[in-house]
């Protein structure tokens, strides 16, 4: 294992104590983990917190500044941050108009995430919380119920945050964080594992001719492994599993304010003249100028399925430590969610 670091049990901390150094605008705490924007709480205003294992930088905390995040909690490695981390972290930025959660499906996160939920109101705080399921590959494994979260979390948090700044209420900001969801999907290539600092060596083991398709963002195996292809082949196949994807229905569990209350949730499939963003990420390892690569073969397909691709996003913005691969997530897109797309942002790892 070759990583810049010191103790393997001092990772995340001396990170975000670097992270701190570097970014005054925002306010790191330690007893418990979380990060918040330094004018937090901003009054009148509802407050987004989300948060999940660190290694997937920037997402969560490199999110939190002006249009996105108010708060941010990150947990070990690939591991959930506990339910006292998030509960002090809504209590930092809530302004008076209610936090929302933005919750990525893995088990850990939801758990956590929905007994924090139970403390914040009963503080009297409002408090609502969304479920990201967009990862098209798997359905139900060892580490979810249902379809995992992953790139689509990038653009609810850009999207609502935006919202959120422009003066949405909670129950407003909550519909289009349910809207982007519904409206967003994803699919993710691994070329490489990564290596967990605390395990030493790679989660998982891929031949020098091999791909694993249909990943996970903690290096979760994905569908099958294949002979590595040119990246049109591998893009293509990607892109495919994303646009010809069928309507699916689930049963999610929402805070009403008062209790949990469940709702059945249908994702339209995308339909020929759809206006779509694509975002085409990189796991970690993967260099900008291959990504590049990807984008030229996705505008193709995109082209050739009737989506018109009406605004982009090419980087490392949900990542798996050092892993070499990519994912694409594409969402379809109105009016609504351009304009809060296209407003400012300010944050270490997005700015507009």
């Amino acid at each position: 294992m070759k990583k810049l670091i010191n103790n393997v049990e001092d990772v995340v901390q001396e990170q975000l104590q670097g992270m701190a150094l570097a970014h005054p605008e925002l306010t790191v705490k330690f007893d418990p983990c979380y990060v918040v924007r330094a004018d937090a709480p901003v009054k009148g205003k509802v407050a987004l917190v989300s948060g999940g294992g660190s290694g997937h930088e920037p997402m969560h905390g490199g999110f939190v500044g002006k249009g996105m995040l108010d708060g941010a909690c990150p947990g070990a490695v690939f591991t959930s941050p506990t339910p006292d981390q998030m509960y002090e972290c809504a209590k930092a930025v809530d302004g008076g108009a209610g936090v929302l959660f933005i919750v990525k499906n893995y088990t850990g996160d939801v758990m956590n995430f929905e007994t924090a939920a139970e403390l914040v109101a009963a503080e009297g705080i409002k408090v609502q919380n969304i479920l990201i399921d967009d990862d098209v590959a798997v359905k139900d494994s060892l580490w979810t119920a249902g379809r995992r979260g992953v790139g689509t979390t990038v653009l609810a948090e850009k999207i609502v945050g935006a919202a959120a700044e422009a003066g949405y209420d909670l129950d407003q900001c909550a519909d289009l964080c349910r809207k982007v969801n519904q409206y967003g999907r994803s699919f993710g290539v691994a070329l490489t594992s990564c290596t967990v600092p605390a395990a030493g060596k790679p989660t998982f083991v891929l031949g020098e001719d091999e791909v694993e398709m249909g990943i996970g963002i903690h290096g979760e195996p994905g569908t099958h492994r294949m002979p590595i292809k040119s990246v049109d082949e591998m893009t293509a196949y990607a892109a495919a599993q994303i646009i010809d994807d069928p309507a699916y229905t689930r049963v999610v569990r929402e805070w009403d304010g008062q209790d949990w209350a469940e709702k059945t949730l249908t994702d339209a499939p995308f339909a020929k003249g759809d206006q779509v963003i694509a975002f085409v990420n990189s796991m970690g390892g993967t260099p900008v100028s291959e990504l590049y690569a990807v984008y030229r073969k996705l505008d193709e397909v995109c082209k050739a399925k009737g989506l018109t691709i009406v605004r982009n996003l090419v980087g490392p913005f949900i990542t798996s430590l050092e892993m070499q691969g990519f994912s694409i997530t594409l969402l379809k897109a109105d009016d609504e969610i351009l304009k809060f797309w296209d407003a400012p942002a300010k944050t270490p790892g997005f700015v507009r």
